[in-house]
């Protein structure tokens, strides 16, 4: 059983009017909640408008969440190449549909689909991006070259959406500790961490690998993709 009709009615009356911008912060707005059945399991899809910049985020909600602690949650920031069109560059569908499968053999559990795009740098600068990796940069180096951050995301209103939902506490589906240290600076008590470990493979292995040495991700270091290969290519071949 997802969110009661009663508690949907409830939440969406109340967020007709909200508007917290006078404040300084991210604000977002629920409008509207709907069943969503998906080939992972029954989920509940929030639609979220921002009244900053008028972008819409989303959450996939499993179960009753509200007024819970402990609840499984991914961060999932929107990534077009990965999600959309199965990219090999990166481990952001794997780690969705990872996470996705995991909540739905559970009780409860939320995404929050933000709209940013490129860890924050948009959709044509995070394409520029790959053109600095093909040439040798890393992806924090191509991003600073493009006059960026390593990293421009905020986690402001995925706090947002969270406390509009009335979810008390979280366990981070992640390995990037700079999430729960967003978080946590937002007023979200995290109080554990559930790790979303995607075997590498030849066209994503050295972006891994630059989240693990230089952006602090919580990963184990890589098996040469080689062995992987190889093991893969005897196994097609009936070898034992």
């Amino acid at each position: 059983m997802g969110i009661p009709q009663s508690t949907i009615d409830r939440l969406i009356h109340e967020q007709v009017d909200h508007d917290c911008t006078s404040m300084g912060g991210a604000c977002v707005r629920v409008a509207a909640i709907a069943d969503l059945p998906t080939r992972f399991g029954e989920f509940q899809v929030v639609a979220f408008t921002s009244l900053i910049d008028s972008k819409e985020h989303a959450a996939l909600v499993r179960g009753d969440i509200i007024g819970k602690d402990a609840v499984p949650v991914r961060l999932h920031s929107e990534c077009l190449t990965g999600d959309g069109f199965g990219s090999l560059r990166c481990d952001c569908r794997d780690q969705l549909e990872m996470a996705l499968k995991e909540i739905s053999e559970g009780e409860l559990g939320l995404v929050l689909y933000l709209r940013q795009e490129g860890r924050g740098i948009g959709f044509a600068n995070k394409i520029k991006a790959y053109q600095l990796q093909q040439v040798g940069f890393d992806t924090i180096q191509a991003n600073e070259l493009l006059g960026f951050r390593a990293d421009e995301r905020d986690y402001e209103i995925a706090a947002h959406m969270l406390h509009s939902l009335d979810v008390r506490s979280i366990r981070l589906m992640s390995n990037n500790p700079e999430k729960i240290a967003d978080l946590r600076t937002h007023g979200v008590e995290v109080v554990g961490r559930i790790p979303l470990v995607v075997p590498p493979n030849q066209y994503n292995r050295k972006y891994l690998e630059t989240k693990r040495l230089k952006a602090g991700h919580l990963l184990e270091e890589l098996p040469a993709i080689e062995v992987v290969e190889q093991v893969d290519s005897a196994r097609s071949v009936g070898t034992p």
